[in-house]
């Protein structure tokens, strides 16, 4: 049976019904096969490919050109899961037509279904010319790690008042600009579930607390291969790390050994 592939419309109608939205970043075939056989919802092909995959501080080194390779490396491995791939930083904050060529780039040299973009009302022109041309657009509020260098810390946004007020008006901007989601990540629960209650379209949060109309983490952090990054919003599902880390050391001792290959593993 050919699995139902999951759009922006069932999304929409799963905020509609009150079915919580399940997305998780993956950056290879390998592991979005397995999270699109699992039944997660969205695969989020982030710019966090910059820190889990490279090794980076920030998002901000991730490219264009690697951002469509991590992307058409997914898209592969998915038959079900909506895939959405983050325009990294440098390619639509310039210009609205630059943000429109990066958009078009990605939709056509990696198969996904849409892009994400951070910001609100300072990068409106480009979401509209992006949506204008057909690409569905998920917005992202709140912490947005591409602009860590002006916020100077990965700590909660929009704690106090105006900042607050700001959000609330860049959510409902980009919901009238025609964004099919958005992203809040680490903002207050209850600010949080004010914008999910204003919004007719879904939210997805990250330490943005329960009241979401879904939830996304990172995939090296959920299943603990990424052991050095523990925020109180994060749940970690699985220790990846340490079963790694004494498969291979028990690896490298049968080699050393020359207790591997034996008699059965070879020809």
């Amino acid at each position: 049976m050919v699995p139902k592939k999951i759009t922006t419309h069932i999304l929409q109608n799963m905020k509609v019904n009150g079915e919580r939205i399940s997305m998780i970043t993956a950056y290879d075939f390998s592991f979005a096969r397995l999270f699109d056989q699992a039944g997660i919802d969205v695969i989020l092909v982030g710019d966090s490919a910059s820190n889990v995959m490279a090794g980076h501080e920030t998002t901000l080194p991730i490219t264009l050109d690697q951002m469509i390779y991590h992307a058409s490396s997914v898209i592969r491995g998915v038959a079900r899961s909506l895939v959405i791939v983050d325009l990294p930083f440098g390619s639509y904050q310039s210009n609205s037509k630059e943000a429109l060529i990066s958009a078009i780039r990605i939709m056509k040299e990696t198969g996904a279904h849409g892009v994400k973009l951070e910001g609100g009302e300072e990068v409106l022109e480009s979401v509209k010319r992006i949506l204008a041309a057909g690409v569905p657009v998920m917005g992202h509020l709140g912490l947005t790690p591409q602009s860590i260098y002006k916020f100077g810390t990965y700590t909660v946004r929009a704690k106090e008042e105006m900042e607050a007020n700001k959000l609330k008006i860049d959510a409902r901007l980009l919901e009238e600009s025609g964004c099919f989601a958005i992203v809040l990540e680490k903002i207050p629960a209850m600010l949080a579930k004010e914008v999910a209650e204003t919004v007719s379209i879904p939210v997805i949060g990250i330490g943005a607390g329960k009241y979401c109309d879904g939830q996304v983490l990172v995939m090296h952090d959920l299943l603990g291969i990424n052991t050095e990054f523990k925020p109180r919003f994060l749940r970690q599902y699985l220790n990846l790390h340490d079963p790694i880390t004494q498969a291979v050391q028990q690896y490298i001792k049968d080699v050393k050994s020359n207790d591997f290959p034996s008699e059965q593993e070879q020809y």
